[in-house]
């Protein structure tokens, strides 16, 4: 009886101990203190320190909104705080003497590049934000393109909506929407259009015609994650360049003339559609898609049906099956991708890239990485541009990563496992942290993803 009762008091002091623990971890970031310190590390991040977020501190799942919304006011207030050129203001798209904002862009990722934009309204602001649509333009010359751009994206009916139209800094055979320096300018338009208020981060769209329709295309994939859908228009990459699996959980439309056989640009949009039926009728509903060539029409097409079309889709933020080829655009890859953070990478260079493929079911992760390596099958005889390719697989054996979690994903009161390959690498609890919501908000800029909870795995153990 009595050691009954000597096991029942430690059992009690146990519980009391974490209880107070948890109210003192609570304590802290209630604090100022501890608040200004994620202050600093957001503003350190932002002037270009990259680094980790490392004061752990536990949150109780009750508080952690009331966190995820400290987080991200302490990330606006950074923002507002940085020394840097701003969104101009918004006014009505079609207000004349519409006045254009002007960017900077660093002088490292492209000498003497100013990108001048149009940041404009249409209707009134409904709850929640006006949905985003992103415009590229094509190759002519950039004054006109630029002045045909702001006439067609005043046209199309998809009020209430905010347009950012850009127009590209420099000319030439080697300037193009998918740069290094215009990658800068559009994770700009993204922070700074989400910390406004103005927009609704599940209401983003890019699209573009011509060289813009290949830009779009390319940025379709690479920032799948942040768009709701996309649509470019008289394009079509080489998949190499866009790969389809990227596109899962976000709408995709491409639509070129059955004429418009300048740089197969009608053959690849045809190839686009075999491979996203194909996905499609692998995964019914993951792939949603139109991919079409318009009979009777070349290079110049109609363009209105596609800024409604795209307007219908809405992002899910917290899809439990993902695809993600990570590739690399002008030298730079993604560091992140919906839930995934990449801090080692399993390719060595850039002639192969790293497949990541994850679902979650019943609070289970199960998450395959290989490193994919491309062959091209195809290749044209006049220019020598890739136009089909085959791809081999194989396990990923080297490379670390960061999983977050959140309640939208897993239910974080119940045990959590998560298996890579097959293997299971991890089982237990996870709980949330001020670190996870801190390091997830500076990765991603999106009030959305701002995670509570992680588990790293090493794909080498």
């Amino acid at each position: 009886m009595r050691k009954v009762c000597t096991w029942c008091l430690l059992v009690w002091m146990v519980g009391i101990a974490a209880s107070e623990q948890c109210v003192a971890q609570k304590r802290v970031w209630e604090k100022k203190s501890y608040r200004k310190g994620i202050a600093d590390f957001f503003t350190d991040y932002l002037s270009g320190v990259k680094g980790e977020f490392e004061k752990a501190v536990w949150v109780e799942r009750e508080d952690v909104g009331s966190v995820r919304a400290m987080v991200w006011e302490a990330w606006r207030e950074a923002n507002g705080a940085l020394q840097e050129e701003k969104l101009v203001g918004l006014r009505g798209l079609d207000e004349k003497g519409l006045e254009a904002g002007r960017w900077r862009l660093p002088a490292e990722l492209e000498p003497d590049a100013v990108m001048p934009y149009y940041w404009g309204s249409k209707g009134e602001m409904p709850e929640g934000g006006y949905p985003l649509f992103l415009y590229t333009h094509g190759s002519g010359h950039k004054d006109a393109e630029w002045r045909t751009g702001l006439t067609i994206c005043r046209r199309f009916e998809d009020a209430p909506s905010v347009y950012f139209i850009p127009q590209i800094p420099n000319m030439g055979e080697y300037y193009r929407w998918w740069q290094r320096s215009k990658q800068y300018a559009w994770e700009k338009l993204l922070r700074q259009a989400f910390v406004s208020g103005e927009v609704n981060p599940n209401r983003v769209y890019v699209f573009g015609i011509s060289e813009g329709g290949y830009g779009s295309q390319r940025l379709a994939s690479f920032y799948a994650d942040y768009w709701a859908a996309a649509g470019p228009m008289a394009g079509g990459e080489p998949m190499k360049n866009a790969p389809a699996e990227n596109c899962r959980n976000m709408a995709f439309l491409l639509r070129t003339g059955e004429a418009d056989r300048g740089f197969y640009r009608n053959y690849l949009t045809q190839h686009v559609k075999e491979v996203f039926d194909s996905l499609e009728r692998a995964n019914p509903g993951s792939f949603v898609h139109r991919v079409e060539l318009i009979p009777g029409f070349g290079h110049a097409i109609d363009y209105t049906p596609t800024t409604p079309w795209l307007r219908q889709h809405v992002r899910n933020p917290y899809p439990k099956r993902v695809s993600w080829e990570n590739f690399e655009m002008d030298g730079r890859y993604r560091d992140g991708f919906y839930n995934l953070a990449v801090k080692v990478r399993s390719n060595e260079g850039t002639d192969e890239r790293t497949y990541y493929e994850w679902s979650i079911e019943d609070n289970h992760v199960d998450l395959k990485a290989q490193v994919v390596k491309y062959k091209a099958v195809e290749v044209d005889p006049n220019w020598g541009i890739e136009l089909k390719f085959a791809r081999s697989y194989r396990p990923a054996t080297t490379g670390r990563v960061v999983i977050y979690l959140c309640d939208e994903l897993v239910d974080l009161s119940r045990e959590v496992t998560v298996s890579v390959n097959g293997r299971e690498v991890f089982r237990g609890m996870v709980r949330p942290s001020v670190k996870d919501m801190v390091n997830s908000c500076a990765l991603f800029f999106d009030p959305a993803r701002i995670y509570p909870a992680s588990v790293e795995v090493d794909l080498s153990k």
